[in-house]
């Protein structure tokens, strides 16, 4: 029984497996806010597809920000090969006249944001907004990372996003931009419950979302799942962008 809510949440987590990089995305005429050009690019999780944040894309252009929601083969490449798309995705909104980006990133998009600014400066990045980020790593992937069904449903990025100090995340640097996180506290997997002893989404700890260099930390009462879908984490997204922290 316990494989049978493994895999169902596996199946949850990774909905589509074969994406490719070309996907199609959907823009908006571009409208200049307060002298700018605002461009949003979006970036979903581990095995997710651009469907999965269709609703934070749909209120960033209502609020008139040109949105780059794209899906990305996240489970093909390494995560170092996987953090090219960020750079082509800043140029696409450069193309269009942007001249202020931000970022939305879902779980493992936080990463590849993380790991593109390692050696990189962009002054036109004006914020960045993480939705439960995997900044050191999941006890999930030290759980599983060997048995067959999680490397057939993560890929090459699931075998690198443990805890351990030569895992991925651990080993990344600080990023130099204004950077608002937000953290759930309800989980979305009680399946793997038995691996937290503290606050977490499912697959991560609250504490362990954070990184030294944020401007902001909220904690909301969602899953780790389907976070990008709360009315108010969406809220929260805007208001971050519009004043560098989140509402209390």
């Amino acid at each position: 029984m316990k494989t049978f809510w493994l895999l169902l949440t596996m199946t949850l987590m990774v909905p589509s497996l074969a994406v490719g990089m070309g996907a199609s995305s959907k823009t908006t005429v571009p409208v200049l806010i307060n002298g700018q050009l605002r461009c949003a690019i979006v970036l979903h999780g581990l095995g997710r597809t651009s469907y999965s944040m269709n609703k934070v894309a749909r209120s960033l252009r209502s609020k008139r920000f040109l949105v780059i929601n794209e899906s990305y083969p996240s489970t093909k490449y390494s995560l170092n090969e996987l953090s090219d798309v960020v750079p082509g995705k800043m140029d696409k909104c450069r193309a269009r006249g942007a001249t202020a980006l931000y970022f939305v990133t879902h779980s493992l998009g936080a990463i590849l944001v993380r790991q593109h600014f390692q050696d990189h400066f962009e002054p036109d990045v004006n914020a960045v907004v993480m939705l439960a980020p995997p900044n050191h790593g999941s006890p999930v992937v030290d759980a599983f990372r060997e048995r067959w069904w999680f490397k057939w449903f993560t890929g090459l990025p699931g075998q690198e996003m443990g805890t351990g100090p030569d895992d991925f995340p651990p080993r990344l640097k600080p990023m130099g931009l204004p950077l608002g996180i937000i953290a759930g506290d309800r989980s979305s997997d009680p399946w793997f419950s038995y691996l937290f002893d503290e606050p977490n989404d499912g697959k991560l700890t609250v504490e362990s979302t954070k990184l030294p260099e944020m401007w902001d930390h909220l904690v909301v009462d969602e899953g780790h799942t389907f976070m990008m879908n709360s009315n108010e984490v969406i809220h929260q997204i805007l208001y971050f962008f519009d004043n560098l922290k989140f509402e209390r």
